[in-house]
């Protein structure tokens, strides 16, 4: 088994747990709470939903073809994706096993929704205080969504301002111009072509007075981490 449940939600978690019964449970509650959750079943399944962006995973411990400790230290950990365990067996040394191989957070079967809820928004909050990312000399506070070049805030306008932020949300990735295109056409409502991403990105590129934003010619655009 193996489905996505996309709900607009902010928020996309990975849940890989074998159980349908826990799974299915599990979408609709986390759905009813604006969080968009993709379900897998299996350890191989979970490999290759590694592809996609997550913002946290929910792992069982015991999947079917393989341990959940193994796809968390040799596929997950390198992410930097908070991952909390699930798990049947409430045994000590299982849980300083998960927490030492890195992961944020243990959770024993049976447990609450609720309970589980509010452990991935714990870590999320954690992880939020930390979003304030850095290249060369600007700095993006993606919270505030301010951006300053060594301490004097640039002022963009707000379109620009969320272009900016898809490239540092993509950072050390490119962002190909369809996708610059569909987020515009998305903020705007407006019918784009390529020419306008080009007019965009020149005049945030004057506005930030750095050369942080590469252009990757006939593909798009990537900004690079410090």
């Amino acid at each position: 088994m193996g489905y996505n449940k996309r709900h607009g939600g902010d928020m996309k978690l990975l849940l890989i747990e074998d159980n349908e019964q826990i799974s299915q449970g599990l979408s609709y509650f986390f759905q009813k709470n604006n969080y968009d959750i993709d379900i897998v079943s299996t350890y191989k399944e979970g490999i290759n939903s590694l592809t996609n962006d997550y913002d946290a995973i929910i792992l069982d411990v015991s999947l079917p073809d393989g341990n959940g400790f193994d796809l968390y230290d040799k596929e997950i950990k390198a992410k930097n994706i908070p991952t909390i365990f699930l798990t049947a067996i409430d045994d000590e040394e299982n849980v300083v096993k998960g927490l030492t191989l890195g992961a944020e957070d243990y959770v024993t079967k049976p447990f609450s929704s609720k309970e589980l809820l509010a452990r991935v928004n714990n870590i999320l909050m954690r992880k939020r205080k930390n979003r304030i990312l850095k290249a060369k000399d600007i700095v993006f506070d993606m919270d505030k969504m301010t951006i300053y070049k060594n301490d004097t805030e640039i002022s963009l306008s707000g379109l620009e301002r969320k272009i900016l932020e898809l490239l540092f949300l993509n950072i050390n990735k490119v962002v190909t111009r369809d996708t610059l295109l569909d987020k515009i056409w998305e903020l705007t409502g407006n019918d784009v072509d390529d020419h306008t991403i080009t007019v965009y990105l020149k005049r945030i590129r004057e506005k930030l007075g750095s050369d942080i934003i590469i252009t990757i010619k006939g593909v798009g655009y990537r900004i690079d981490e410090e």
